[in-house]
């Protein structure tokens, strides 16, 4: 007799998300299908548009500057993802471990980049890393002088300058994650290995590392999308430059699609990237899911 009303509540639980499921449809799937779409054409978006089949994919898997675009991307995973969460592990050690709320301020000041917009980001670290920025001048105040460089117009250094940018602003976005999951973690469970002898590393590694799995696997999937479908900060700090050393998908969609007038080959860069992203976050979510 349970099974009725459990049955009748479906319909309207299905009501709830029909909403939803709408404004998603209308705003992310149309629009994706559509991209896919006009990624088998060429067009210049104004005149009409020529049939291309799969020609705009083979050209994402065979052009050198859109795979170069890749694996900057790519790489960009160590900056934006991978040290953010390590310097977050740390800091959520230090600031709050076994379950404190120690230095309300740290956390603040660790977590504004995440409230600046990154127009103001990238505009900000640019002047930082200016001839006469903030950078070379600390550098020269300590007598490193010869190490002054203009770092965002360097072929050397541009990338790394850009990824220090991303991992800067992703590491408060982390700690905040790890502060609440270590806040959650039961205290007896500290208290236990403690009386087992246990030092604050095996603490850590024993305790809190694996309570912390979910908030990894969320901060893992953020960053990671982060790192892969960033735009803003290249794009204000380098534009993709020097040359193509820091071009990465999100500029050179942009680029095909309003200034060399190749929207069919920008919407098959952002299918790849897309699928890219979708199949990462996937992996993401097998490797770190928690057991039931």
């Amino acid at each position: 007799m349970s099974r009725a009303p459990a049955a009748r509540r479906r319909p309207v639980a299905y009501l709830y998300l029909a909403p939803a499921l709408a404004v998603y449809t209308a705003f992310v799937a149309l629009p994706w299908l559509h991209t896919v779409w006009i990624s088998l054409y060429t067009w210049d978006g104004v005149t009409i548009g020529t049939w291309n089949g799969l020609g705009n994919y083979r050209r994402v898997l065979t052009d050198s500057a859109m795979l170069a675009a890749l694996e900057h991307a790519l790489g960009f995973v160590l900056f934006f993802s991978l040290l953010p969460i390590a310097f977050g592990l740390l800091l959520a050690a230090v600031v709050g471990g076994r379950g404190g709320r120690r230095y309300p301020l740290t956390r603040a000041v660790l977590f504004l980049p995440q409230i600046v917009p990154l127009v103001a980001v990238g505009v900000m670290w640019r002047w930082m890393y200016g001839p006469d920025g903030t950078v070379n001048q600390a550098l020269r105040a300590i007598g490193l002088g010869s190490l002054t460089r203009a770092w965002l117009g360097d072929f050397t250094w541009a990338y790394a300058a850009v990824g220090v940018v991303g991992t800067w602003v992703m590491t408060g976005l982390a700690l905040v994650l790890f502060q609440s999951g270590i806040q959650r973690i039961d205290t007896s469970l500290y208290e236990a290995v403690r009386l087992d002898g246990a030092g604050p590393f095996r603490e850590f590694a024993a305790v809190t590392l694996p309570g912390l799995r979910a908030e990894i696997r969320v901060a893992l999937t953020v960053t990671v999308i982060a790192a892969l479908a960033g735009f803003d900060i290249v794009y204000v700090t380098t534009a993709g430059g020097p040359g193509t050393s820091t071009t990465v998908p999100g500029v050179l969609i942009y680029r095909l699609a309003f200034t060399d007038g190749q929207v069919g080959a920008a919407c098959a860069l952002a299918v790849v990237l897309s699928t890219l992203i979708c199949l990462l976050v996937l992996a993401i979510g097998r490797l770190l899911r928690e057991d039931t």
